[in-house]
């Protein structure tokens, strides 16, 4: 029995494994030319696996793109919900999470050019993150924290705010409070007044904890396509601190 038990166990990791290379092939093929541009064959020659050994796993590679998103959105609300949720103002939280998500570029830069592949998923689809922003907006707008307007138009403000700064971030000699800066012009698109915008986005971030085994922690080294000089920034700025 513990020889079945132990068989079993070392074929679902081995599985995982798997799995876990095909996304993490999926996610730096999506970064450099977009999700439209990858294929099948892209994905199998960088994960060095057959054809065959891909369609266990994903019947296409729109499913393969799409359950990779899944898999970033959860990471990220992982990250970033325990700190969100510590605030009660909607305007901090909004703040906090543009931030945090715009400084994935740092510490994570193929998961930010990803995103920015990605692009921001239509509003009227469903969708994790977008549930987990338009929380705190319509919170915000029913305690009249922020300007009474379409959700989607608060939406549009904030994922703007998130993938500028997050591509901005991405490039070298960007200004080192850019999150910072953009967390605070959306929130007075959103309707705050200039001065309260300021005070809350340079309140100092709270840590966040990553998961210890997740595709931002396995593809957390490796440098999104065409940032190199930013990733040897960002290490320049690891051995400062």
């Amino acid at each position: 029995m513990q020889t079945n038990d132990h068989r079993h166990r070392v074929a679902a990791e081995r599985r995982e494994r798997m799995r876990a290379r095909l996304l993490a092939s999926a996610m730096r093929l999506v970064a450099e030319k977009g999700p439209a541009a990858t294929s099948i064959d892209d994905v199998i020659s960088a994960a060095e696996v057959s054809r065959g050994t891909f369609y266990k796993y994903f019947p296409s590679p729109d499913a393969l793109v799409r359950e990779l998103a899944i898999e970033i959105a959860n990471e990220l609300i992982g990250m970033a919900e325990p700190v969100v949720r510590s605030y009660d103002d909607p305007a901090e939280r909004v703040s906090i999470g543009i931030r945090l998500v715009a400084r994935l570029a740092i510490d994570h830069p193929l998961a930010a050019a990803f995103l920015i592949r990605l692009g921001w998923p239509d509003a009227r689809s469903p969708n994790m993150l977008l549930d987990f922003v338009k929380r705190d907006l319509t919170e915000g707008i029913r305690q009249g924290r922020f300007t009474r307007m379409p959700i989607a138009l608060a939406l549009d403000i904030v994922t703007g705010a998130v993938l500028g700064a997050t591509h901005r971030m991405l490039e070298p000699g960007c200004e080192s409070d850019f999150a910072e800066q953009s967390a605070a012009a959306a929130l007075r698109g959103l309707g705050l007044d200039a001065k309260s915008a300021e005070r809350i986005v340079n309140s100092p971030l709270k840590p966040v904890e990553i998961l210890s085994a997740g595709l931002l922690v396995e593809t957390s080294e490796i440098p999104a396509p065409g940032v190199a000089e930013t990733a040897r920034l960002v290490v320049g700025r690891r051995k400062a601190g």
